[in-house]
C-alpha cells in the first residue's frame, strides 16, 4: 500500500498539470467544490488554452464562481503551462482586477512547482508581476484605465460595468465599447485569446454589443450562457426550470425569492442572462393583441382579434391622431424621429394603424409632418413639446395643421404606466403583419433598459390620450386603404 502512494501522487500531479478543474477542487483547506455548470467552464477554458477557442464569452448569474474560476485560478493554471505568455486581466474596477490577481499569484507560488515555475522575485507586484527567466507574466487593469507595455496572449475581461445605473448609462456603456476596441483589442498578440465572463445587465451591454457584431458577420464567439434556471437548449442539459447550482444553496426556493425580491427585469438580466425578457417585463408578449382590415363595398373595417372572437368596426366610426417624439441627428447610435398613427374605437379600444421610424435631421422635420398628414388624415396630431418639438409645433401650426403640443412633465416609466394599464385588459392592438411590428414589440419587452424608447414613448402619449382627449370623427380612409 504504502509503495502505491508516489505512484498515486505522480498521477494526481499529471492531472492537475493537465486539468484546470483540479484547481478548483484544492484551496489549501477543502472549503471549495466543483460543480457541472464550473466544469463545463474549465472545458471551455481548456480549450482556449489549447488555442481551439480564440473567443470565449461565458454569461452567469452572480455568486456562481465565474470569477473563482476565470480570474482567480485559470491565470496561474495559464501561466503555469505557458510561463513565457503575457496575460491581461480586467474588471470593472482597477481595485477589483488587482484582488484577483493578487490571488492568481498566490496561486501560482503555491503550485508553481508542478511546471517548475516560478512568480518572478524582481516583478512581483500585485498589479503586475513576471515569471521567472521568462518575459511572461500577467497585468491587472479596470476597464477603461491603460494598458501600457504589455501585448496580451490572453485577454481576460470579468464584469465590465459595476451595478445597474452604469449599465443603464449609455455613456458609460459607449465608453467600455470604445475602450475594448481601441485599448484591449489592440493589444492582443497575434493569435490571442479574448475571454468575457460577465453577469448581463442590459441589452446594449459589451457582450450585447459583440453578439450583434457577431451576426453581422463580426468576430465569431463561442458563447456559453448558463442561467440560474434552465430554459430551452440548455448546454448543461437540464430540463427547464432547473437551478444552477442547488448543492450551494441557489436552488428553486432561493430562485423564487429572489425574483420576487429584485423583481422580473432585474431577474430577467442578472439571472437569466436575457436583459429583455423572452415574455416581457413592463409590457408582456402576452398582452399584445391585433386586428386586420377589411373592405367591404365601400367600407372598411377594422377586424379585432380578440380572446373570445373577432369584432369588427367601422372604419368611419374611429377617430384618428398621431404622436410623434422627435429626434434630429443621423448618427449611428442616435434615437429615432417617430410617428404612430392611431385609431380609437366607439369602444376606446385603441388601434396602432400605422409608424413611421427614421432618423431624420432637423431640416426634413417640416416635410415629414406634411406628408404624414396628407397620408393619414388625423383629426389631431400630438407632439412632444421640447428640444426639436418646440420648432415642430410653430411650423405646423403655420400650416394650418391640427397640431397639439404634448407636455413631458413625469419620467418616462410614469408615462407609460396608463398604455401599459390598457395593453393589461387587452384594450391596445397592433396592426397584423405591418412592416414595423417586430422593432416595436422587442423595444416595448425591452422597456425600460432596452437601447432606444423612442416608439414606447409614442405609446405611452396615446394612452394617455384616450383617457384625456377626443376628437371629431374622420370619414377620409388612409392612404391606400
Amino acid at each position: 500500500m504504502l509503495a502505491q502512494i508516489p505512484d498515486l501522487e505522480a498521477v494526481r500531479q499529471e492531472l492537475a498539470r493537465r486539468r484546470l478543474r483540479s484547481f478548483l477542487e484544492y484551496d489549501g483547506q477543502g472549503h471549495w467544490r466543483t460543480a457541472r455548470h464550473l466544469e463545463l467552464l474549465c472545458e471551455k477554458l481548456e480549450a482556449v488554452e489549447r488555442g481551439e477557442i480564440k473567443r470565449l464569452m461565458v454569461c452567469m448569474p452572480p455568486r456562481h464562481g465565474k470569477s473563482e474560476v476565470v480570474s482567480k485560478k485559470y491565470p496561474a493554471w495559464y501561466l503555469g503551462r505557458n510561463p513565457w505568455h503575457e496575460v491581461i486581466l480586467t474588471s470593472y474596477s482597477a481595485e477589483l482586477a488587482a484582488d484577483f490577481s493578487r490571488i492568481a499569484r498566490g496561486t501560482l507560488r503555491d503550485r508553481g512547482d508542478l511546471w517548475g515555475v516560478k512568480v518572478a522575485s524582481d516583478s512581483a507586484a500585485v498589479g503586475r508581476w513576471g515569471i521567472e527567466g521568462t518575459r511572461g507574466g500577467l497585468v491587472a487593469a479596470g476597464v477603461g484605465g491603460p494598458i501600457t507595455g504589455r501585448g496580451a496572449h490572453l485577454a481576460i475581461i470579468d464584469d465590465p460595468v459595476k451595478n445597474a445605473e452604469e449599465a443603464n448609462s449609455a455613456v458609460i456603456r459607449e465608453r467600455v465599447w470604445q475602450w475594448y476596441q481601441s485599448t484591449l483589442r489592440t493589444r492582443l498578440a497575434p493569435g490571442g485569446a479574448i475571454v468575457l465572463v460577465m453577469t448581463r445587465w442590459h441589452e446594449d451591454d459589451l457582450a450585447g454589443r459583440l453578439l450583434r457584431q457577431m451576426e453581422q458577420g463580426g468576430e465569431q464567439w463561442e458563447v456559453v450562457c448558463m442561467p440560474a434556471l434552465a430554459e430551452e437548449d440548455d448546454p448543461l442539459g437540464r430540463a427547464p426550470g432547473e437551478p444552477l447550482w442547488p448543492e450551494r444553496g441557489f436552488d428553486a426556493r432561493w430562485a423564487a425569492e429572489t425574483r420576487t425580491a429584485v423583481g422580473s427585469y432585474v431577474w430577467a438580466a442578472l439571472y437569466q442572462q436575457r436583459p429583455s425578457p423572452s415574455g416581457g417585463g413592463f409590457f408582456k408578449r402576452s398582452w399584445f393583441r391585433y386586428f386586420s382590415v377589411e373592405t367591404s363595398g365601400s367600407e372598411t373595417y377594422y377586424v379585432l382579434h380578440g380572446e373570445s372572437g373577432d369584432t369588427r368596426v367601422l372604419a368611419s366610426k374611429c377617430w384618428r391622431f398621431t404622436t410623434t417624439d422627435p429626434a434630429a441627428t443621423q448618427q449611428e447610435r442616435s434615437d429615432y424621429f417617430v410617428t404612430c398613427h392611431w385609431g380609437v374605437t366607439p369602444d376606446k379600444d385603441l388601434l396602432l394603424l400605422d409608424l413611421f421610424r427614421e432618423k431624420a435631421e432637423t431640416t426634413r422635420h417640416r416635410a415629414i409632418m406634411e406628408n404624414l398628414y396628407r397620408s393619414w388624415r388625423p383629426s389631431q396630431m400630438f407632439v412632444e413639446d421640447r428640444t426639436y418639438g418646440l420648432a415642430i409645433i410653430q411650423d405646423c401650426k403655420r400650416l394650418g395643421l391640427p397640431i397639439r403640443p404634448l407636455k413631458a412633465d413625469t419620467d418616462k416609466v410614469s408615462r407609460a404606466r396608463p398604455v401599459q394599464a390598457r395593453y393589461e385588459i387587452g384594450t391596445v392592438y397592433h396592426r397584423e403583419g405591418a412592416p414595423w411590428l417586430a422593432d416595436l414589440e422587442a423595444e416595448l419587452l425591452a422597456f425600460p433598459h432596452g437601447e432606444h424608447d423612442d416608439q414606447v414613448d409614442c405609446v405611452a402619449y396615446a394612452g394617455l390620450q384616450v383617457v384625456t382627449g377626443g376628437g371629431a370623427t374622420v370619414t377620409a380612409k388612409p392612404k391606400g386603404w
